[in-house]
């Protein structure tokens, strides 16, 4: 199923497109919709729908516009535009931004199906041609590919020079100068399964387009990323990395780690910065979990190899799984522990004992690699009392290790500045207090934590389980409630007071998340006496 989000300044057609085609029954869901460019800028962001329905006229930013930056951010997005204007120089200027398909106003439902029928076989064709392996290992094998590959291998390894590194670059048509230059690393994970492992290349691979990037090893791909300021750098390698998860992930199976470096300002410094991620990499193990990590959001002294807190955590997943977790993966790892326990239930004392002090050490090491002790943070589990009855049960078993886990959470990210607790506090509360301003968006709350808005949007959904947008729409729904169940305020004013431009949008994502219209719910929860 693709999910198709609708951007119109018009809610008559927003709501026309909603309410006329039966997204239950076709093949497509509804992502969302906004009345403008730049707040749909910030939601396909933070959403990352399949198909973009677009009109071309609009305040603020037009639909050209748009589809302009989505491809930048968002590549493998297909564009639909919207127009009541019946000029040649708008449809060709559509066709060189990428856009599959130009409508025009009036419109009907069976014609916007079609169209989204059309762009739904190329998305298949696209998908059947990036499940192509042998196509991909003819690629593979090529000698020019070949070529480029070492060239680029040898420049993030340091083996050539600046002036040697441009020479080759020219040969390759690869523009290497720019003012600062990132490296990421990702490694794919798919159980050892070389048909999957390729198929998750070459969907990357065909997605991708531009770019310095290349496999320096069957399941590792390194891209050089470079910008005229440091923030651009940042949100362009933010925005490579969450392709390259998007498409990684199409694959059953498949997960993807992708490490960031520093910014660098010299040919020579890529080495520098390529060592800076992999070495980041290396200690993020997570096997079936995608995740996106960065130096600059990681203590200095963590990275280094001098500073003996890699040693102490090398031997260890559990540990670097526990220094870069978010809340979201403590049932993760809880799940696990149960699925062993489950396989050893004639013995579950003892097998809860040896995994508990496994969870005890584990995190005695994150805390000592952070500069603290056990013993200060959390020094009742250190006792014997403790244990014994931690495991008098499954459920006391999983209720304690839930609490440890937290705690240290909690102590790490309050310990560690480069962390994303203080970020997440912040864009939380500014949330809170702005849910009602219908232009909040991924990219003004992003402004305000002083992050780039693909770098944000990593961070939030990532730390937080949930994406930007799911986490505003809570947070206007619950308000939603609050109304409804203590005023005796309409559902079109209660819409427009928790932050929405249209009631009748209001009372579809109010559906959609309550699964009761906001009258069945006021009905169900306030019963008159």
């Amino acid at each position: 199923m693709y999910s198709v989000f609708i951007v119109d300044d018009e809610v008559i057609v927003r709501e026309g497109l909603r309410k006329r085609i039966d997204w239950n029954h076709s093949p497509y869901s509804f992502a969302g919709e906004a009345g403008d460019g730049e707040i749909a800028l910030s939601m396909i962001q933070d959403i990352k729908p399949d198909i973009l329905i677009t009109d071309i006229r609009m305040p603020f930013m037009d639909g050209l516009e748009l589809a302009r930056e989505v491809k930048k951010i968002q590549p493998w997005i297909k564009i639909i535009i919207l127009s009541g204007h019946d000029e040649f120089d708008y449809a060709k200027k559509a066709i060189s931004i990428g856009v599959e398909d130009y409508i025009l106003k009036p419109f009907t439902p069976d014609e916007i199906l079609s169209s989204l029928s059309k762009v739904a076989k190329t998305l298949d064709e696209e998908g059947r041609e990036s499940s192509d392996i042998s196509r991909m290992k003819q690629e593979l094998e090529s000698g020019y590919n070949l070529a480029r590959d070492k060239m680029l291998t040898d420049l993030v390894l340091g083996a050539m020079d600046s002036s040697q590194a441009m020479e080759k670059a020219g040969e390759f048509g690869i523009k290497l100068l720019s003012r600062f230059y990132m490296v990421s690393v990702s490694e794919i994970h798919s159980g050892d399964d070389m048909d999957r492992l390729l198929e998750a290349k070459s969907r990357m691979a065909s997605s991708l387009g531009g770019g310095i990037f290349f496999f320096i090893s069957p399941e590792t791909l390194v891209a050089i990323i470079q910008g005229q300021v440091p923030q651009a750098c940042e949100d362009e390698a933010f925005s490579f990395a969450e392709s390259v998860k998007h498409e990684a992930e199409k694959v059953e199976g498949v997960s993807i780690v992708t490490a960031i470096s520093h910014p660098v300002e010299h040919i020579a410094s890529i080495s520098e910065a390529f060592k800076d991620a992999s070495l980041l990499l290396k200690r993020c193990r997570f096997t079936d979990l995608s995740r996106i990590v960065s130096s600059n959001d990681v203590k200095e002294d963590v990275l280094s190899s001098d500073g003996g807190s890699l040693v102490l955590q090398e031997n260890d997943p559990l540990v670097d799984r526990l220094s870069y977790a978010g809340e979201s993966e403590i049932d993760q790892i809880v799940s696990e522990y149960i699925t062993l326990l489950g396989s050893n239930g004639g013995s579950f004392s003892i097998i809860a004992s040896y995994l508990l002090v496994d969870v005890i050490m584990a995190v005695s090491k994150v805390i000592e690699s952070l500069g603290g002790d056990v013993k200060q943070v959390m020094p009742e589990i250190l006792s014997r009392s403790f244990v014994e009855n931690a495991v008098t049960s499954q459920e006391v078993f999983i209720g304690e290790v839930k609490v440890i886990l937290r705690k240290l959470l909690d102590w790490r990210n309050s310990r560690s500045p480069g962390r994303y607790s203080d970020v997440i506090l912040r864009a939380k509360k500014y949330i809170d207090e702005n849910y009602a301003d219908p232009d909040i968006c991924l990219r003004s709350v992003a402004q305000v934590v002083n992050f780039s808005p693909n770098h944000f949007s990593t961070v939030f959904s990532q730390d937080c389980g949930m994406t930007f947008i799911e986490y505003l729409t809570q947070v206007r729904i619950a308000q939603a409630k609050k109304l409804l169940k203590t005023t005796d305020k309409k559902s079109a004013d209660i819409a427009y007071e928790v932050g929405f431009n249209d009631p009748h949008y209001f009372s579809f994502i109010f559906k959609k998340e309550v699964f009761l219209s906001p009258r069945e719910w006021r009905q169900k929860n306030c019963p008159k006496e």
